[in-house]
């Protein structure tokens, strides 16, 4: 498995139980995405196209 870098969104509030997710880009061809209360758990690889258009739908682009 790559080694992804994992980074907060800069819209967590970084409280512990805080609902969020982690986001790494650093792997050419995919991004990961995991849960941040769960950071063993499952990672989630979508295309980096995928990727923009959901953050262009949810307003993060």
């Amino acid at each position: 498995m790559p080694a992804f870098e994992f980074g907060k969104s800069s819209y967590s509030g970084g409280n512990a139980g805080q609902e969020c997710v982690e986001v790494a880009r650093n792997v050419s061809g995919t991004v990961a995405v995991r849960d941040s209360k769960a950071p063993h758990g499952p990672i989630l690889q979508v295309a980096p196209s995928a990727w923009a258009a959901f953050a262009a739908h949810v307003g993060f682009a």
